[in-house]
């Protein structure tokens, strides 16, 4: 296959070649500040009982609220004593259930100070304090309240709440490089994995959560709170949300080894899959002497090597009503780069796979790396309208669509 000239090299997958770029392609998508004034901030988290409230994770173990667009002094909660910070360790997800209203629960991923991984529930009694001593952390079929992670790196962190309900979460494969001790490939282990469980149970079962019944592994074949083998270091996910007209599908951005960053598309309840890690990197061979877990390994739909950026942060397919161009368009970025991208994915009616087309960039548009930073995550409000986090910057921006015209100086390199 002929690349590119020069350093960009951009892979979509699932259409006739590779779609090469110019410089002078643009597209319209403003970014203005929403709140600043964050530490470190990895998260912003819509309260699907207010409109009018968020949360932003801050690394270093606090919840921070945003009410009708301020950022409030008081935090939702404190976990800093509790954990291990720094690095890539932290307090470094949280999920709201949608019966948030009447359940006041909420989960929280972090490293504790052995720099294991904790996934805890907490209670809020209102939108705008937790309540810190009702810490219940969950119960693994490991028989541990913590999954082990041998190296400080590479503890994904992220979770949130699926279409159908439950919790999925995304597990690094342990850290240093090369997954060394195979944890991606090995059933035994729930690291290099997404997990997904059902956490509706009653306030005093023992484990905190059950095993969804079409869960696709169990005994042999992997540990029942398993969904798919072969992530190296998911750095977020999101589901294209079927209330505002999307498929349901999940899609997680994989951070790659020295080379290769993706984006992995999963038709709606289609888990059981390998991605591959770390046989391959993307779809490139990295460790080919120990077999998979099972085959086949799956593609990303999308890949770009480290001339472009080095550490891919996730984002969403855009459902918002503020552009009607962007509908059913993946928005991305990379941390290291400060750089912003959306796709057009073309989803398949029979087999509910996607294609990915139209790689525009939107990073000048947005007024580039002093409006940007590093992009830790993104985020939606109750209407859909997309978020950026900034890590770098301590700030959220949001992201206001307008007009999107076709991109310029694109050409077909054909195979």
């Amino acid at each position: 296959m002929r690349v590119c000239s020069g350093a960009r090299r951009v892979f979509i997958f699932g259409v006739a070649g590779l779609l090469c770029l110019s410089q002078g392609a643009v597209a319209q998508l403003r970014a203005t500040v929403y709140v600043t004034g964050l530490n470190l901030p990895l998260e912003f988290v819509q309260n699907p009982a207010d409109p009018a409230t968020q949360y932003v994770v801050e690394q270093g173990g606090r919840i921070r609220v945003i009410s009708h667009g301020v950022l409030q002094a008081a935090s939702f909660l404190d976990l800093s004593t509790q954990i291990s910070s720094g690095g890539e360790r932290g307090l470094l997800g949280l999920a709201l259930p949608s019966d948030f209203a009447t359940s006041r629960r909420f989960y929280v991923n972090f490293t504790d100070p052995n720099g294991n991984t904790v996934v805890a529930r907490f209670g809020a009694p209102s939108n705008t304090q937790a309540d810190p001593a009702s810490r219940f952390d969950l119960l693994w079929s490991t028989g541990q309240r913590y999954i082990a992670q041998p190296f400080a790196n590479h503890n994904g962190g992220h979770l949130a709440f699926g279409p159908d309900g439950y919790l999925y979460i995304g597990m690094g494969d342990g850290g240093s490089g090369n997954d060394p001790n195979n944890y991606a490939q090995t059933p035994s282990s729930l690291l290099g994995k997404m997990l997904r469980i059902d956490v509706g149970v009653p306030k005093g079962d023992s484990k905190g959560f059950r095993i969804p019944p079409d869960n696709p592994f169990s005994g042999s074949a992997g540990l029942p709170e398993i969904w798919d083998f072969g992530v190296r270091n998911p750095w977020k996910f999101s589901f294209d949300d079927p209330t505002r007209g999307g498929t349901g599908a999940l899609i997680i951005a994989d951070v790659g080894q020295g080379a290769w960053e993706e984006i992995d598309y999963e038709p709606r309840n289609r888990g059981g899959r390998n991605y591959g890690w770390s046989i391959r990197e993307g779809t490139h061979d990295n460790i080919t002497t120990q077999p998979p877990a099972f085959t086949p390994l799956i593609n990303p739909i999308f890949e770009y090597d480290h001339g472009i950026g080095s550490s891919v942060t996730g984002g969403y397919v855009y459902r918002g009503s503020a552009g009607a161009p962007y509908q059913g368009r993946y928005v991305f970025a990379d941390f290291g780069s400060g750089r912003v991208w959306s796709l057009a994915l073309e989803i398949d009616p029979t087999s509910g796979e996607a294609k990915a087309s139209g790689f525009v960039e939107h990073t000048a548009e947005m007024g580039g790396g002093e409006v940007i930073g590093n992009v830790s995550s993104f985020g939606i409000d109750a209407t859909g309208e997309l978020y950026v986090v900034s890590y770098s910057l301590g700030r959220v921006l949001k992201l206001s669509p307008t007009p999107l015209p076709a991109p310029t100086g694109l050409k077909i390199v054909t195979p």
